[in-house]
C-alpha cells in the first residue's frame, strides 16, 4: 500500500511541476488596461509596449525610449551589412597576375641551396642511424637475449 501512495505522490508532483513549466512558458507577456488602451510588458526582458484596440485587433507600438535604442541598433546593422556586402563583392574579383610574385633567379638559387644543405644533413643523420644510400634496409641489429 505504501508503494502505491509513493507512486501516486510522485506522479502528482511531476504533473504539478510540468503544469508550472507550461504556465511559465505561456506568460511571456502581461497586458494591463489603461484609460487609453493597454500596456504590454515582456516578463522576460522588461520591454514595454503601448497597445490600442482598432477594428477588433490589438495594435502595439514600442515606447519612445526603446524605439530610439532599436533605431540606433538598426543604423549600426545597416552599416555592418554594407561593409559585408562590399567585402563579398570584392571577393568575386580575381586580382591580376603579378609578375613580381615569382622569385627572381637569384632567390630561387638561394632557396635551392638551402634545400640541398638540408638534404645532405638529413642523409648524414640517416646514415648515423644505420641507413645507407645504396641499401634501403637498415642494418640488422641484434638485441641481447635475456636469460
Amino acid at each position: 500500500m505504501s508503494r502505491t501512495r509513493t507512486l501516486f505522490f510522485a506522479l502528482a508532483a511531476g504533473s504539478l511541476w510540468s503544469c508550472a513549466a507550461i504556465a511559465q512558458e505561456t506568460t511571456t507577456y502581461t497586458l494591463e488596461r489603461t484609460d487609453t488602451g493597454y500596456v504590454r510588458m515582456n516578463n522576460k526582458t522588461g520591454e514595454m509596449s503601448i497597445c490600442q484596440e482598432r477594428s477588433g485587433q490589438l495594435i502595439c507600438k514600442l515606447a519612445a525610449e526603446e524605439r530610439t535604442a532599436y533605431d540606433e541598433d538598426i543604423a549600426d546593422l545597416k552599416v555592418r551589412v554594407a561593409k559585408l556586402e562590399a567585402t563579398v563583392a570584392s571577393m568575386g574579383k580575381i586580382p591580376p597576375v603579378v609578375r613580381d610574385a615569382l622569385p627572381s633567379d637569384e632567390e630561387f638559387e638561394k632557396g635551392l641551396s638551402y634545400m640541398e644543405k638540408f638534404m645532405r644533413r638529413f642523409m648524414g643523420i640517416a646514415k648515423e642511424f644505420g641507413y645507407d644510400n645504396k641499401d634501403t634496409k637498415p642494418e640488422q641489429q641484434t638485441t641481447p637475449q635475456r636469460t
